[in-house]
């Protein structure tokens, strides 16, 4: 008798990959979603329609059915763990690194932002929530609170359960493609970019391969990620400034980094995924040691990969027009222009930058002084 596994989502940056790895350990694979973006590269699958936002919906699909794993990357998890609760042997959830307080809001946490980088024990913490809490601040708790719920069911005996928190994800097929907004300056021959603080900001990344392969290891090892909950990311992290220099440089150009601070930044804000430019680093050494987790891919390989594909499939225009970057070039170059006046006239009303001479003494020979006389 096949061992059977059922994905929730599938269909977007990951699910393939997922899709494929189960395929490879042996597992009959049908896949969970909505229907409103199939793909060619998963027809061979079963396909189940319904809304994985509610628990009715797949509880009605499903019916009777069973599976030995589900892995849910789609819906309201809350609801898709409930529906197969007491239907499988292993769950495999998503959730994602907006848990962690500051993610969004870093003056939220004291001393500010997250911490570098950010364990997953670090969500259970009590956090200030009042009453008059913002909707940054609900939406955590709300991801918070899914992930007590999933867990609950753990250890009720419903299903054996690990999750999963998803950074920003890069690669083909995105919703949100953010390599998009660079790989286009290059193809319409801009040659500078506004980066805000000179886009110094680290924000955890990885590329959708690897993070199917973290979800894949729990499913290897049961037994070591039951109950648990893990960090995803790439091994290798960069700055934002790195990032916009290696998908510029992939797509074929080359951008000049224009560096203004973030709340003058104007266009260069709508790069960011998130409010502010401060740092949202997240550890994976927990699936590392605990998972053995070993990485797919590496990420500049996967970038690179990334960008290629965009190049020969460009985002359809209701996916760009959906995106918060405008490409409103004119716009760029007047305040581009401007700041570089206004800083210019700065820079000619300060003198030369002091910086501290090293404290120790240096002389040339025996009980001498240095050349500062020490």
């Amino acid at each position: 008798m096949s061992t059977t596994a059922l994905v929730v989502g599938g269909t977007g940056p990951t699910g393939p990959h997922i899709v494929r790895g189960l395929q490879e350990r042996g597992y009959e694979v049908a896949i969970l979603h909505r229907g409103t973006h199939e793909t060619d590269e998963l027809g061979d699958l079963e396909h189940l329609h319904a809304d994985p936002h509610f628990q009715e919906s797949v509880e009605q699909v499903l019916g009777v059915r069973s599976f030995d794993v589900v892995v849910s990357t789609y819906g309201r998890l809350r609801r898709v763990a409930a529906a197969v609760g007491g239907r499988c042997d292993e769950f495999v959830g998503v959730s994602g690194v907006p848990v962690y307080a500051g993610y969004h809001e870093p003056e939220a946490r004291w001393p500010r932002g997250m911490p570098i980088a950010t364990a997953e024990g670090d969500a259970s913490q009590e956090r200030p929530f009042g009453e008059e809490e913002s909707a940054a601040a609900r939406f955590a708790r709300a991801i918070h609170d899914t992930e007590r719920s999933v867990l609950a069911l753990h250890d009720q005996g419903a299903f054996r359960a690990s999750l999963f928190r998803y950074p920003s994800i890069y690669g083909p097929r995105q919703l949100y493609p953010r390599d998009w907004s660079i790989i286009r300056r290059v193809l319409d021959g801009r040659t500078r970019v506004i980066l805000p603080d000179g886009g110094l900001t680290i924000l955890t990344r990885c590329a959708a391969v690897n993070a199917a392969n973290f979800l894949l290891t729990a499913v290897d090892r049961p037994d070591a990620a039951g109950g648990q909950v893990f960090n995803v990311g790439d091994l290798q992290q960069y700055s934002l400034r790195q990032w916009t220099q290696m998908v510029a440089r992939y797509a074929g150009g080359e951008l000049d980094v224009v560096s203004l601070p973030f709340d003058l930044a104007g266009p260069g804000r709508e790069l960011f995924p998130v409010p502010h430019a401060d740092h949202g680093l997240v550890s994976i050494h927990r699936a590392c040691t605990r998972l053995g987790y070993v990485e797919a891919v590496p990420a500049a390989e996967a970038l690179r990969a990334s960008v290629e594909w965009y190049l020969e499939h460009p985002p359809e225009p209701r996916v760009v027009e959906g995106m918060v970057d405008t490409f409103d070039y004119a716009a760029e170059d007047r305040l581009m222009d401007r700041f570089a006046q206004v800083t210019a006239e700065l820079r000619a009303e300060q003198g030369e930058a002091r910086t501290a001479d090293h404290p120790y003494a240096h002389p040339t020979a025996p009980g001498a002084t240095d050349h500062r006389g020490r």
